[in-house]
């Protein structure tokens, strides 16, 4: 096993020049997929692959991939992230992903490292959801979880359609171009950690065993409006208690549960909102994740015990929507760790809480992640960042994983 490192300069360049594209001025970006910013940030994928002799394709939903040509004729082996970004996000979530996927492939092609099978590198499109719904959308359309032509109707803000958008930006490609378990035996994604667990354990990589699952629900609190001046306490049906009340709850009975359990409640909507207007209705969701589908079911059945009338008010629950712990391939992850220790980087193994574009393909191949730190676990903000020798770190590990599926 040789012993070649990832190009310090090189990985700083890449990071910095992607940073201009949708550049907030604030040491951050908006990104929004297939905008002007994030067709810049392809453009300059796609010179910088060809330019090291790569063959760039795309797919029916603009997914893009550069493939560089092994010595055989086999399955390819498939590395990298998206580039799309929240509203107001850093310059780390999915883009390094692909940078270092970038990185790894300049560094194959420079170094003359042989290499078996085909490796290709390549853009997932809107995984975010920030400007159309859902979020890992062109993955979840390739391994049959989404409706292709319900996902090109959806709109932005300004009513454009994913599929004008896909139309216009120039990458809709051919379907057969698809990452597919016929042409493809594997898929690796790095990625930020998005948290602060690896940063406070003074950990260098992330060795990622898979993606926690979830469930989402919303309750609903039907009460009585008001004037907030002349209805005594006692007779007042306040649906912002009653809510209350219930948050309190289920943070009770949910701490109660194991420690990896997180669960928050995100969205509060409360009606009329009005400060002289005792609510009449409050809606709140709660987002709770844990690797073990058994903790998992122990949740939904302490919403399941929530009265059913709290303060006088009505109370109801729906699922929104939930997600099965998803388990990447224990031969890949076990690639990661070797890797890890073969650098002397301190590893340790993770779930992620995230849903990454890894988690959808790895119903359909062996895949799997690669965790590097998040300094003060920042993400999906501006102040996002991962050290330059984190960056390499993780893009070092990666090499080697992509060289040893090749060797397999």
């Amino acid at each position: 096993m040789e012993s070649i490192s990832c190009n310090r300069e090189r990985m700083e360049d890449k990071i910095v020049t992607f940073s201009k594209f949708g550049d907030t001025g604030r040491g951050g970006i908006t990104r929004l997929a297939l905008s002007e910013a994030d067709l810049q940030a392809r453009a300059e994928f796609c010179k910088r692959m060809k330019g090291l002799g790569g063959d760039i394709v795309s797919d029916d939903m603009g997914n893009i991939y550069a493939t560089f040509k092994g010595s055989e004729d086999l399955p390819h082996i498939a590395m990298g992230s998206h580039c799309d970004s929240v509203v107001q996000g850093g310059n780390y979530d999915g883009i390094l992903g692909v940078l270092t996927a970038m990185e790894v492939a300049e560094t194959i092609v420079i170094e003359e490292i042989m290499h078996r099978h085909p490796i290709t590198v390549m853009i997932w499109t809107n995984e975010e959801g920030a400007r159309f719904d859902p979020a890992m959308m062109s993955s979840g359309v390739i391994t049959g979880k989404f409706d292709k032509a319900k996902m090109l109707v959806s709109k932005d803000k300004e009513g454009v359609t994913f599929g004008e958008a896909l139309e216009a930006s120039g990458y809709k490609g051919d379907e057969k171009n698809r990452i597919n378990p016929k042409d493809y035996m594997a898929l690796v994604e790095l990625h930020i950690e998005q948290g602060p667990v690896l940063e406070a354990e003074k950990i260098d990589i992330g060795v990622v065993e898979g993606v926690v699952g979830m469930v989402n629900y919303e309750f609903e609190f039907i009460g009585q409006a008001g004037h907030a001046g002349t209805v005594p306490q006692k007779m007042r049906q306040d649906a912002l208690l009653a809510a209350s009340e219930a948050i309190q709850y289920l943070h009770r009975e949910l701490d109660k549960l194991d420690k990896k359990l997180v669960y928050t409640t995100g969205r509060i909507i409360c009606s009329p909102n009005v400060h002289t207007i005792i609510p009449d209705n409050v809606k709140f969701t709660l987002d709770a994740r844990h690797q073990d589908p058994e903790v998992i079911e122990r949740v939904v059945e302490i919403i399941k015990k929530i009265p059913s009338e709290l303060a006088k008010c009505k109370v109801s629950y729906k699922e929104l929507w939930s997600r099965k712990t998803v388990s990447f391939n224990k031969e890949f992850v076990g690639f990661v760790e070797k890797n890890a220790k073969f650098y002397g980087y301190s590893n340790m193994r993770m779930y992620s809480g995230p849903g990454h574009d890894a988690q959808f393909a790895a119903d359909m191949l062996p895949t799997t992640m690669i965790f590097v730190p998040s300094i003060g676990g920042h993400s999906h903000c501006e102040i996002e960042k991962t050290t330059l020798e984190d960056c390499v770190k993780g893009a070092n590990v990666l090499l080697q994983t992509i060289l040893d599926i090749d060797r397999k």
